[in-house]
């Protein structure tokens, strides 16, 4: 993958020293760090003044956070009381990403799994801009949104989120259809229900493919939504052309969930086997054209519907912030400070921090809000003159759904398995969806699906011209 990085080293000019003893708490009154030098000696003075001007910070820090998603929310919170607060995003909304599979299949409506940032920040009296960062001015303390907008700050936090990432694979971005957004999840479900209506149509042997790449919890709860889709409500809706429907999970490694145990990952590969889904495994993705996946051993595959859920990298505009950049993330200390940048935190996807095997944390939402809540107790250690505390990830574990009934929770050494797992997995996600409307409304849709084996949201809203 493609790293970024900054033009040069680090310095600290004779002029921004002056700015930054003659005015502490104002614009411009962090440390400035020039492109020039990047000695060890250099580095301590400016971590040593950087230190000397949170001594004598006076009044509410302004902190910009990029991001409203998981580790945004979660730092703003946390700050809520310490700080005057600007939340910066592109949407207007908060998207829960792990129920945007179930939008994609018909399971819940599309604004169950949104909710706006303002009445999310509302309670901390903090700001809202939409919008997305072009440059930061590192020395006059600014971040460029857009919009044109600047918006001053004394620390920044960068929390914001991923893209799908093709890997370099040919064709991916062209042809196959990612799962990141409100959007992408209503054009999945438009896909599918509108090559079922030509299905209908034909009333022929023509078959319908659908195909998902990558086999982890994204992929696997896909494959299992659709194949349930397929043989509950499109069953009903017409049954000849439900029988002409394949379901394809396609993974390049040796099995699925490799984040869980070999044993529960064979529970899964055999519960969507049984569900007659087609899990390929050992079977890596070389290109993908129009309607056809083409796999590195030569074969191919015929799909009318692809669906990436292969992978994710940090959203690109973490490239305009002016700071070092590798493997798509932030280049982070174990802070969560921006590696000679101390005034900017990273959170979430786009953090480079390490786990203790060495490797860089998953993103997922855990991850994101442990992260937030972590970066807010920095800037108040920081405003007290304590010592940082290096970021330690607390695993409380992992889940995942195969369809009713059916799924998977690994808890340290404790494994479990089928309908309590299952339940498990609906209670804390709606313990974690964001407001009362969407969480009812959820247990409205879920309810209905549940007694009546019906998906009521089989709508084709994609905006397409037809």
């Amino acid at each position: 993958m493609e790293t970024h990085q900054s033009s040069g080293d680090l310095a600290v000019s004779d002029a921004n020293l002056d700015l930054i003893t003659a005015d502490y708490g104002q614009v411009g009154a962090v440390p400035i760090y020039d492109q020039s030098s990047n000695s060890d000696e250099e580095l301590r003075s400016l971590q040593s003044t950087f230190s000397h001007w949170v001594k004598n910070f006076k009044g509410r820090p302004r902190i910009v956070i990029l991001g409203g998603g998981f580790g945004g929310l979660a730092a703003a919170k946390a700050l809520g009381k310490h700080a005057e607060i600007t939340v910066v995003d592109r949407n207007n909304y908060q998207t829960f990403l792990p129920l945007l599979y179930q939008v994609s299949t018909a399971g819940i409506a599309a604004d169950h799994v949104a909710f706006p940032i303002r009445g999310a920040i509302r309670k901390y009296h903090a700001k809202f801009r939409m919008g997305s960062p072009i440059s930061v001015d590192h020395k006059n303390k600014t971040v460029k949104l857009d919009s044109s907008e600047l918006i001053p700050f004394d620390f920044l936090i960068v929390a914001m989120g991923t893209v799908t990432a093709d890997f370099g694979i040919p064709g991916v971005h062209e042809y196959a259809l990612g799962m990141k957004t409100v959007q992408e999840s209503l054009l999945i479900r438009s896909e599918v229900m509108r090559r079922f209506e030509d299905l209908c149509r034909f009333e022929d042997n023509t078959r319908l493919t659908l195909a998902i790449v990558g086999g982890g919890p994204t992929g696997v709860e896909m494959a299992g939504a659709l194949a349930e889709l397929r043989d509950g409500p499109l069953r009903r809706d017409n049954s000849a052309a439900s029988k002409h429907i394949d379901v394809h999970l396609i993974e390049a490694g040796p099995r699925l969930l490799p984040m869980f145990s070999e044993k529960l990952t064979t529970k899964a590969k055999n519960e969507l086997e049984k569900m007659n889904v087609h899990v390929m495994l050992n079977t890596a993705v070389k290109s993908i054209d129009h309607g056809v996946i083409n796999f590195a051993d030569g074969t191919s595959l015929p799909s009318d519907v692809i669906v990436w859920a292969a992978g994710v990298k940090g959203a690109p505009a973490i490239n305009n912030l002016g700071v070092q950049v590798e493997a798509n993330r932030l280049k982070t200390d174990q802070t969560l400070q921006v590696s000679h940048y101390p005034y900017i935190f990273a959170v979430g996807d786009v953090a480079g921090a390490k786990g203790v095997n060495g490797r860089y944390l998953p993103q997922v939402a855990p991850v994101a809000m442990q992260q937030g809540r972590f970066v807010a107790k920095q800037i108040v250690r920081l405003l007290h003159g304590k010592k940082l505390k290096e970021f330690s990830y607390k695993d409380k574990g992992s889940m995942a759904t195969i369809g009713r009934h059916k799924a998977i929770i690994q808890v340290k050494g404790i494994k479990i398995s089928g309908p309590i797992a299952w339940f498990g997995w609906l209670f804390l996600h709606l313990f974690y969806l964001m407001g009362g409307r969407n969480q009812i409304g959820t247990i409205v849709d879920w309810s209905w699906n549940y007694l009546t084996f019906d998906r009521g949201n089989r709508h084709i809203m994609d905006m397409s011209e037809h």
